[in-house]
């Protein structure tokens, strides 16, 4: 991946793959299910969407997002995250979880994200989430 110029939204892919553009936007849908729940992943003990799969779901569209944008070889990994969970949802909703590229400056990729009820429409959760664009050999070399 190329160092476009700051901020201009594009990142250039110098494989000759496609490039990440602002804009680029993915949504993915769930079924909050038992193991969803803040009392299954530790984070509470309610039984409604825990916050930690709220951001794990919206991490996999930002994923998604730029996934058929990346070189070959490379992946993202996440950096940063702001998040405010607004509301609760029980088991057996039905969530989108919707990432679109904000911002690009070379390999920095900065998403805006939002968890919304599809029956209801209520926003459940939305924030930012920054990724970075990384060589996966390079990567796990270094964590090995």
């Amino acid at each position: 991946m190329g160092n476009g110029a700051s901020g201009n939204g594009t990142a250039r892919d110098d494989s000759g793959g496609s490039a990440i553009t602002t804009g680029l936007t993915t949504t993915l849908s769930f079924t909050v299910a038992a193991e969803d729940t803040a009392a299954a992943v530790g984070s509470g003990d309610l039984p409604v969407l825990g916050t930690p799969r709220v951001l794990a779901w919206l991490e996999s569209a930002t994923c998604a997002a730029v996934a058929d944008a990346l070189p070959q070889g490379s992946t993202t990994v996440g950096t940063r995250v702001s998040l405010q969970h607004l509301a609760a949802s029980p088991v057996g909703a039905r969530i989108a979880a919707q990432a679109t590229v904000l911002f690009v400056d070379g390999r920095l990729l900065r998403f805006e994200v939002a968890a919304t009820d599809v029956d209801s429409g209520t926003l459940l959760a939305h924030g930012e989430i920054t990724r970075v664009v990384v060589d996966t050999g390079r990567f796990l070399s270094r964590v090995r």
